[in-house]
């Protein structure tokens, strides 16, 4: 029940979080941290009342935000059923930092590094502290996530190089450090099936929404959501 609390807490701020990241971004690690910390003067409470525009938007923000606090909550409590108590908050912090990134880059085509960087070095600290996903007979779980990292870093840019010419913008900054980070947090092994899967749905969504381009992020993260539970089932 705790999780499931948790879960539709932060996914129900996930909409009102992806907007407060388009108010300012891109911007530096440091002003990205302040302008997420102080709140814009908003327009007066009479204003927002009249304004039947804004309660069309508030309407909708709201509605998007019950979906991800549904669909957060959902995934936190069956990481809840299944993990030990000693994983359950890794993960959930892993989990609830991939959604938000989804909505950011699916509605800005922006990966943060305020956010992706975190990601990365806590990956690092639950290989160390815990790892319980990463540890394999071969292997300890840190190096396994140290290599994951590097696997998800080098992956999309040697697979860059061949298609550079025909599509130089194939993997974003931002692709390839969510991967890196990805990559520690699900090992070496891993890494390989994330991208692979990545690329398989964006191009399936490019070709039902009739795209040629668009944001690659909610790909990798659907991606890594399938391979976790994959692993955890």
């Amino acid at each position: 029940m705790y999780y499931i609390l948790i879960g539709f807490a932060f996914g129900f701020a996930i909409p009102y979080l992806a907007r407060r990241f388009s108010k300012f971004m891109p911007a530096t690690f440091g002003y990205a941290l302040y302008r997420i910390l102080k709140q814009n003067k908003s327009i007066s409470k009479q204003k927002r009342t009249q304004n039947l525009k804004y309660k069309k938007i508030r309407h909708k923000y709201f509605m998007r935000s019950l979906g991800w606090g549904i669909c957060t909550s959902a995934i936190l409590f069956l990481i809840s059923q299944t993990l030990p108590d000693t994983e359950k908050p890794w993960l959930s912090f892993f989990v609830i930092i991939l959604l938000i990134l989804m909505e950011i880059d699916k509605r800005m085509f922006l990966l943060p590094d305020i956010l992706t960087v975190p990601l990365l070095i806590v990956g690092f600290l639950y290989a160390s502290l815990s790892g319980g996903l990463l540890g394999y007979d071969t292997v300890s779980a840190a190096e396994n996530s140290s290599l994951g990292a590097v696997a998800g870093y080098f992956i999309p840019v040697i697979a860059s190089l061949f298609l550079i010419k025909k599509y130089p913008d194939a993997f974003g900054g931002g692709d390839i450090k969510l991967l890196a980070a990805v990559g520690a947090w699900m090992g070496i092994i891993n890494i390989p099936y994330i991208v692979l899967l990545s690329c398989l749905i964006f191009a399936t969504t490019c070709f039902i929404n009739k795209q040629r381009q668009g944001a690659f992020g909610p790909a990798i993260v659907l991606s890594t959501l399938i391979i976790l539970f994959l692993n955890i089932y």
